[in-house]
């Protein structure tokens, strides 16, 4: 069953029903502001930090599920309200519609004649969201139409919001000056910046007030000022604010009315923060005002806006004949990539923005997918990322995007998050042949004066791993490798334990075999990096590493038809047919093959067959088989999920692609393609009421098996899956690597695939690479057949590339 439709031409689903199976939402902004909006008008907004600088109230765990954020109400007088997002009234309309699309969402809708088109965006450049109304009279009967648009403001740090009411229902504080709204709640005591709301047309009232708003015993689906027409001019103090402003417009039949509501931060130099005793200085949202004054204004902005995403998304295009290959390449892949970029795996409508940040290991990886778009803002965040690193390689788990400190209460010991930061670097300088961030002073734990050059924080990374081997020369997996479920080092037994912190947490025995596999990848990457700088004695090192390590998974972390998943305290095997419970995991086996141990002597091939019959089923590979159903003290919360879900033997669609990378490793097209299709959400279009998550986007999980309801999908958006599968579809399928010396072109396609196109900007030169079957096999330039599988750089600004399979 499908609530919707893709629009390609125009970048955007198109939902045709309020009532979607779950909220599906699109993310605005793409610098510092920051929000996300549903289908049905809810969301938030903040700048920079979900938690710490937020804006707009949002409530998890409501009812209904989806009732917060920007509240617009259209009532023509005498009827009933209406939304143009249906809730909260939950009105029936006449006609619904809204548009997801590149940094914006629209929404069509009408009532008893009157429709409303309204769009919201955040325009380049600007820390503020542009909410643009347009009403059009479409009866044959002259209408009189109440607008209110209402902003529930966040009192800042969005904990403290929800937990401190003793103090926080005495600090609210506004102003409203010229019709704006300005929510300056502690503005007076720490803080230097304040949120406003205002509109580019005269407004009929306002009010700041929520209790005034809503009316004893009054919730956001009838508000008492709503139904009856009017604004109260209610000054806020202490208790709930709002911005709300009301406009009445009367319209001719035929007749439309335009209006431009403005929903902004606004910050002020410490020392300039008021003009007089107690009033605030807005220059900020002064200026933001007078320039978005005029719909001319406006539509501006709003083509800048789709000018911007031509060119992020000019950057890598397909053709071939495959419509729904085509749109996620060209479209949904990378927008996820710039979005979970942006968020990591901060602020969704599944994470709250309160409490994780920006992850270490997450944000590498987000990379991953993103370097071609906007490799300097790549650029900036692997500083940031390697800033927070300690002297010993190790690191922290978690950084404050506001503040980049580490998480201290987190800590790090995440064994393999060193070994990210490597494949980043080299990603990044793969795409850009910029060396020089290898000079950049890069300090450990962010204190000045430990400052060192990059590379150094890279060399570490290696070096971390090597110096932290078990008994089976395997590396130890400290409190966890990528899968935090499997806690080796836990052993709790009381609720309210963290599973990732409580206890000894690391220690000398329990050793991953996927960290070996990473190891294996990424170490051999730096090698090659340093080969590029000349440190030819390193690389021989690490490359000696390398093998043995490779060495030591197939001698200890091989069960005999697939790699092992690691050892645990006790030394007991973790993933092996000698376990009761969770024989075989998907991490080993997409990891180790796709860093190519065992490509040569068979293991790999075994293990991909082991995977394919043991945890492939219709929604893609399942994490674990058997389920655990039972708590394993000594494996901590991976056992303490019911079968079937997260961890424990669902689909986590973050590894799917590396099974996918893992089989183009060992030329498998058809397989390859098969896994990549079972997860992509335009494929799962046609089973929305199943899947329930957006069919435009990847999200983290999918039930498995075992759960005995498989095919339900939660945590969309912000999941590394987004990142991975674009580089899976665009290097291991489609075959087109970034090089240091330029693109490596290595198809790995089903057999019934003949033909595609991809245009591929890189370092300055646009390539229009022509992969097709037939006889005369190789690769030509601008005409010219080259040898070997590298298309060196060229100096035009185009270059033509036919490859013959």
């Amino acid at each position: 069953m499908q609530f919707g439709y893709f629009d390609d031409p125009r970048r955007e689903y198109v939902i045709t029903t309020p009532a979607t199976p779950l909220p599906w939402i699109n993310y605005l902004g793409s610098e510092d502001f920051l929000g996300m909006i549903s289908n049905t008008g809810g969301g938030y907004c903040f700048y920079r930090d979900a938690k710490l600088q937020r804006l707009l109230r949002y409530r998890y765990n409501a009812v209904p599920g989806d009732n917060g954020g920007r509240f617009y109400y259209i009532k023509e007088a005498g009827k009933p309200a209406w939304n143009p997002g249906f809730l909260p009234t939950r009105t029936e309309l006449d006609h619904y519609e809204c548009r997801h699309g590149m940094g914006y969402t629209t929404f069509d809708s009408a009532k008893d004649g009157l429709n409303a088109k309204m769009t919201f965006f955040v325009p380049v450049g600007e820390n503020c969201e542009l909410h643009d109304l347009v009403l059009t009279n479409e009866s044959k009967e002259t209408k009189t139409v109440h607008v209110w648009g209402v902003m529930e403001w966040c009192l800042w740090n969005a904990v403290d919001d929800s937990t401190n009411y003793q103090r926080n229902l005495n600090i609210a504080e506004s102003e409203v000056e010229d019709g704006v709204i300005y929510h300056k709640t502690e503005y007076r005591e720490r803080r230097d910046h304040y949120a406003y709301y205002g509109v580019n047309q005269k407004a009929a009232g306002w009010d700041t007030d929520r209790n005034t708003f809503l009316g004893h015993m009054g919730d956001w689906s009838d508000p008492q000022l709503v139904r009856e027409e009017r604004s109260a001019f209610s000054k806020i103090v202490g208790w709930y604010p709002i911005g709300c402003q009301r406009m009445e417009v009367t319209l001719a039949p035929g007749e439309s009315w335009r209006a431009t509501f403005v929903l902004g931060y606004g910050k002020n130099p410490r020392d300039q923060k008021f003009i007089a005793p107690g009033v605030i200085r807005k220059d900020t949202a002064k200026a933001v005002m007078a320039k978005f004054a005029t719909p001319e204004a406006v539509d501006t902005a709003l083509v800048e806006l789709a000018a911007y995403w031509d060119k992020l998304l000019g950057n890598y295009q397909l053709s071939s004949g495959n419509e729904k290959l085509n749109r996620m390449v060209n479209i949904w892949h990378q927008y996820q990539c710039m979005v979970t970029f942006n968020m990591s795996r901060s602020a969704s409508y599944y994470e709250t923005g309160t409490g994780r940040g920006m992850g270490f290991r997450d944000s590498c990886q987000d990379l991953y997918g993103f370097m071609h778009i906007i490799p300097d803002r790549a650029r900036e965040r692997i500083i940031d990322i390697a800033s927070i690193q300690f002297a010993d390689g190790s690191t922290y788990h978690q950084y404050q995007p506001l503040t980049k400190r580490g998480n201290n209460d987190i800590g790090g010991g995440f064994n393999d998050d060193p070994l990210w930061l490597v494949g980043a670097v080299c990603a990044y300088i793969k795409e850009t042949g910029d060396f020089s961030i290898l000079d950049h002073p890069t300090p450990f734990d962010n204190v000045p004066g430990t400052e060192v050059p990059l590379l150094e924080h890279v060399r570490r990374s290696v070096n971390f791993t090597l110096n932290n081997l078990g008994p089976h020369k395997l590396p130890l997996i400290g409190r966890a490798d990528w899968n935090d479920c499997l806690n080796l080092n836990c052993f709790s037994e009381e609720p309210g334990e963290s599973f990732q912190t409580f206890g000894p947490s690391e220690g000398p025995v329990a050793e991953s075999v996927f960290i070996a596999g990473m190891f294996v990848k990424y170490g051999g990457e730096y090698a090659a990096l340093c080969d590029q700088l000349g440190l030819k004695e390193e690389a021989e090192t690490i490359r000696k590493a390398v093998v043995d390590m490779e060495a030591a998974v197939l001698k200890d972390g091989w069960d005999g038809q697939w790699f092992l998943r690691a050892y645990d305290a006790n030394g007991n095997k973790v993933g092996s047919h000698e376990c009761k419970e969770g024989q075989i995991f998907i991490e080993p086996q997409g990891f180790c093959t796709l860093a190519g141990i065992g490509k040569d002597s068979g293991e790999g091939l075994k293990a991909m067959e082991s995977t394919r019959a043991r945890l492939l089923g219709e929604y893609g590979v399942e994490l674990l088989d058997p389920c655990y159903t039972e708590y394993h003290v000594e494996l901590g919360e991976i056992s303490s999920y019911p079968p079937g879900f997260k961890e424990n033997g669902a689909v986590f669609c973050h590894n799917n692609p590396w099974i996918v990378c893992a089989e183009a490793t060992l030329g498998r097209g058809n397989e390859a393609f098969d896994i990549y299709r079972r997860i992509c959400p335009a494929y799962l279009e046609e089973k929305s009421e199943i899947h329930e998550t957006e069919p435009y986007c990847y999200s983290q999980m999918v039930t498995g098996r075992a759960s005995g309801n498989p095919g339900h999908a939660k945590n969309s958006w912000l999941t590394g899956t987004a990142s991975w599968t674009f580089l899976s579809i665009s290097q291991a399928i489609l075959g087109i690597y970034p090089d240091y010396n330029g693109l490596r072109i290595q198809p790995c396609i089903p057999d019934d695939w003949d033909e595609y196109t991809v245009t591929r900007k890189f370092r300055g030169c646009e390539y229009t690479i022509h992969v097709h079957r037939g006889e005369k096999k190789g690769i030509t330039v601008n005409g010219t057949p080259i040898s070997g599988e590298v298309v060196p750089l060229m100096a035009g600004p185009t270059a033509q590339v036919e490859v013959v399979l």
